[in-house]
């Protein structure tokens, strides 16, 4: 990134060195380095491993990293997200599940979303709405509880008994309606249920008389890095039509999937039972 444009002695004079490194820091990640290492990151930035790990903790605690799979190695966070949503376009996962939403929503005629995880919430990122009286509230950039949403629960799939624990370390969840998990307990028991169904069916989980169709999308790794779903008036869909809009998420989740390079291994779907 060029400063040429900059006069030297503003540079000198209002140039916070801090919040320099730490946005350089961040300018390192891209779509060829979507990982990259403390060390590697103080050999690129020219600066002691010291000053980066005081960094990484920073932009770690804001959001704006997170560690990947817990280890070592670092990727940029869901706080980056909400710095500009009208950037989403450029993102692969919108980039490539916004044709799939639209075309799933041209086949079942009720709209499509596709939706990540920042934290306890879920953030729509891609939306295809439908030509019906049918509506859906949400947009691109709202946020909803994880643990009250069809969505919300595909997102949680993978996470283990502990890590929920530490995500809502509360003895009661908040309640949004009478089909809300009041425990971490008895949520985990759900998440895992869809997690070996390989999908979310559910009538006014969140919002009465609204039904929601929900799948996983994988990356590389095979972790859940999305939802992909479709909100439907529960009164009006029978049960050969709901089957048959059930496999066409599936599918197009699945298709999203590949497109993220996530190519399926045989062997029976474990719990994660472990603390």
């Amino acid at each position: 990134m060029s400063n040429d444009l900059i006069p030297e002695d503003v540079q000198e004079k209002y140039i916070v060195p801090g919040l320099e490194r730490g946005l350089r820091l961040l300018c390192e990640f891209s779509h060829k380095d979507r990982v990259l290492s403390a060390p590697e990151l103080a050999r690129r930035l020219k600066v002691p491993r010291s000053t980066v790990f005081r960094l990484l903790t920073t932009l770690e605690v804001m959001g704006f990293i997170e560690r990947v799979d817990g280890g070592r190695d670092f990727r940029l966070g869901m706080a980056v997200l909400r710095l500009g949503f009208e950037y989403l376009a450029s993102l692969e996962l919108t980039e490539l599940g916004r044709p799939l939403l639209d075309r799933l929503r041209d086949d079942i005629h009720y709209p499509c979303n596709l939706v990540v995880r920042d934290g306890r919430s879920i953030v729509y990122v891609a939306k295809s709405v439908a030509p019906t009286p049918f509506t859906s509230s949400v947009n691109v950039g709202t946020r909803l509880p994880a643990h009250a949403t069809v969505l919300g629960r595909v997102l949680l799939a993978d996470l283990s008994l502990a890590e929920l624990r530490q995500l809502y370390p509360e003895p009661q969840l908040e309640v949004f309606s009478a089909n809300t998990p009041r425990t971490v307990e008895e949520l985990f028991e759900m998440v895992q249920r869809d997690r070996e169904h390989g999908y979310v069916l559910q009538e006014g989980f969140f919002e009465a008389n609204i039904s929601t169709i929900a799948a996983p999308v994988l990356d590389r790794a095979g972790k859940v890095v999305a939802a992909l779903g479709t909100t439907i008036p529960s009164p009006r869909i029978e049960p050969a039509q709901l089957d048959l809009m059930i496999d066409k998420v599936r599918a197009a989740a699945g298709e999203l999937s590949y497109l993220l390079d996530y190519r399926p291994v045989s062997g029976k779907v474990v719990n994660l039972f472990r603390e």
